[in-house]
């Protein structure tokens, strides 16, 4: 019973989409740590520098404590946050674009590829099929005009 069900997790775990899941799920950790990177240390700096040397990530409302033991909220941080959601949303909407027009031009080319000549011809006298060049029906013998 052991065995079937390791059987059935490794043909599951092999399926192509669960590997291309993964690769993607890989794929977007990284990219997420790149796009954190970009907001926290490229763009938020110079944000904060116009606005007169604020820091973001330091922005926060203090609830109550002092010292380490503060209570807050860490609306900066959440700013960031907000920041590199919507550069990594922006960025999954042009590779869905760029993905649904690559798909839609290989549609197209197949719809074209189908739109092919015919090889076939209907005989007007026993409605038969043959060969589209035939000048005499291999059904009924009919002389046929081209």
């Amino acid at each position: 019973m052991f065995k079937n069900f390791l059987n059935e997790f490794k043909t599951f775990a092999m399926r192509g989409n669960v590997i291309d899941m993964a690769v993607g799920i890989i794929i977007g950790g990284a990219f997420g740590t790149i796009v954190n990177s970009l907001v926290n240390d490229v763009l938020m700096p110079p944000i904060g520098m116009l606005l007169g040397k604020v820091d973001f990530s330091d922005l926060q409302i203090v609830l109550s404590g002092a010292g380490e033991n503060v209570v807050a909220i860490k609306y900066g941080l959440f700013i960031n946050a907000l920041i590199s959601f919507l550069i990594v949303a922006f960025a999954v909407f042009l590779l869905i674009k760029a993905i649904n027009k690559l798909q839609a031009s290989v549609v197209k080319e197949n719809a074209a590829a189908e739109v092919a000549e015919p090889t076939t011809k209907v005989c007007p006298y026993c409605c038969s099929e043959i060969a589209i060049n035939a000048t005499r029906c291999p059904h009924c013998t009919s002389e046929l005009k081209k």
